[in-house]
């Protein structure tokens, strides 16, 4: 149970990427006042949980549903991830996780950001959909769920007060500091990525052997 919690909590830390979600927070709020910026903050953490929760709850049935495998649905997160760690190792704005440059102009000139893209993309991205589904239908148990929800309520209570102090963590870390945590983060999800996509060959191989 332990086992699976760290995993889940380093997993969903890797893809979430709280110190990255902040220093674009702090951009797009530049200037902005405290109230707002915690307006925004907290609104858009509650709408990503929320939909990450949605997918949590909902995606083994619309995997079954649709009737995609689970090696198959893992090749496909493990190929998605890779692509997200490219984009973090690199700092490339692929419009996987981070919103691409027109959506940020875009997203500069509206008055609310916390839907988009603060809460979509940039906290419950395609990676980090995909990976809820694949941690709550690897847990070891029905209460091994719990675990994941427990990983991402923590995740999630951090990046909100990164989010917080956006102005303070860019002034101690900088955009070099924060584009250092996410390359060393991307490493870390580029390795998972690839044993996602190990795990469903292997899984998948019985199948396409008969």
């Amino acid at each position: 149970m332990l086992a699976h919690l760290l995993y889940s909590f380093v997993t969903l830390f890797v893809i979430i990427d709280p110190v990255g979600s902040a220093a674009i927070f702090a951009g797009l709020m530049r200037g902005a006042p405290f109230r707002l910026r915690r307006l925004y903050a907290l609104r858009g953490v509650l709408i990503a949980t929320i939909l990450i929760l949605a997918f949590a709850l909902g995606g083994g049935a619309l995997l079954r549903a649709l009737g995609i495998t689970l090696p198959a649905f893992r090749i496909a997160a493990g190929i998605l991830l890779f692509l997200l760690a490219t984009e973090m190792v690199f700092a490339r704005e692929s419009g996987i996780r981070r919103p691409t440059a027109p959506e940020e102009e875009e997203a500069e000139q509206r008055q609310d950001i916390s839907v988009f893209p603060l809460a979509f993309p940039l906290l419950a991205g395609p990676g980090a959909l995909t990976s809820i589904v694949l941690l709550i239908e690897r847990a070891p148990s029905p209460l091994g769920a719990l675990d994941v929800i427990g990983a991402l309520v923590a995740v999630m209570a951090i990046t909100l007060a990164l989010l917080l102090t956006a102005p303070q963590v860019m002034r101690l870390t900088g955009v070099t500091g924060a584009n250092v945590v996410s390359r060393v983060l991307g490493i870390i999800l580029a390795a998972l990525a690839a044993q996602l996509v190990l795990d469903g060959l292997a899984g998948a191989w019985p199948a396409m052997r008969v």
